[in-house]
C-alpha cells in the first residue's frame, strides 16, 4: 500500500490530541471538566466499536464521558428524550445502497464520501480516476485469519480503489481517528466557551 496518496488520520489525530492535552490541563486548572455523553441504540458490533473508540479517547485525554445504551427497539421519541435529558447533539445521516444509478453518481464525483454501512460496497469501477475518496463506513466482517475472527473494513473496496484515486482514507485509520480528535477538540472548545 503506497503511502503517497493516503490521508493519515492517525497522524493528524495525534497532533490534535497533543494540542488538546494542553488545553484540557488549562481548563482543569480553572476547575472545568470537559465532558461528553454518548447515546448508542442497540448492540450493533460496529456501533459498539465506534462509540468505544470515542470513550477510549476521552479516557486518554482526561475528558469525562458517559454512555447511555438504549434498546434496539427504542422509539424516536425515546431517543430524543434521552438526547434532551443529556443535552447531547445528535447527527443522523441516512444513506442507502438502493439509490438508482448509484454507480453513475459515484463516477461523477471528484470527492466521494462514502457512509453506506455496507462493507466494501464501492468497487473500482464505481470511482473515477483521480478522485478523492473518504471512507466513513465501519463494518465488522468475518475473517478467520484475524486473531478475533473478524476485522473492520470500510464501505470502499480499499485494495481495488486505492491505485485509481488521487487520495483515499484507509479504513480503519482514516476518518475514525480524525472524527474522534475533532470531537475531543469541540468538547474542549465548548468548555472554554462556557467559562468565558
Amino acid at each position: 500500500m503506497p503511502a503517497d496518496n493516503l490521508i493519515d488520520g492517525r497522524a493528524i489525530a495525534r497532533q490534535l490530541q497533543d494540542e488538546l492535552s494542553k488545553r484540557i490541563a488549562a481548563l482543569k486548572a480553572r476547575g472545568i471538566q470537559p465532558g461528553l455523553a454518548f447515546v448508542r441504540v442497540g448492540e450493533d458490533p460496529a456501533s459498539k466499536v465506534y462509540v468505544g473508540r470515542k470513550e477510549k479517547a476521552c479516557a486518554e485525554l482526561n475528558i469525562f464521558s458517559e454512555t447511555h445504551v438504549l434498546p434496539e427497539a427504542a422509539s424516536e421519541s425515546e431517543l430524543l428524550a434521552c438526547q434532551k435529558q443529556k443535552n447531547a447533539n445528535a447527527i443522523v445521516t441516512l444513506c442507502h445502497s438502493g439509490t438508482r444509478d448509484i454507480k453513475q453518481h459515484c463516477l461523477r464525483a471528484d470527492i466521494l464520501v462514502v457512509a453506506m454501512g455496507v462493507a466494501e460496497f464501492v468497487k473500482a469501477d464505481m470511482v473515477s480516476p483521480g478522485a478523492v475518496v473518504v471512507d466513513v463506513g465501519v463494518n465488522r466482517v468475518h475473517d478467520p485469519a484475524a486473531k478475533s475472527g473478524s476485522r473492520l473494513v470500510g464501505d470502499v473496496d480499499f485494495t481495488a480503489v486505492q491505485p485509481l484515486v488521487r487520495q483515499i482514507t484507509p479504513n480503519p485509520g482514516g476518518v475514525g481517528p480524525m472524527t474522534i480528535a475533532m470531537l475531543m477538540q469541540n468538547t474542549v472548545r465548548a468548555a472554554e466557551v462556557f467559562i468565558s
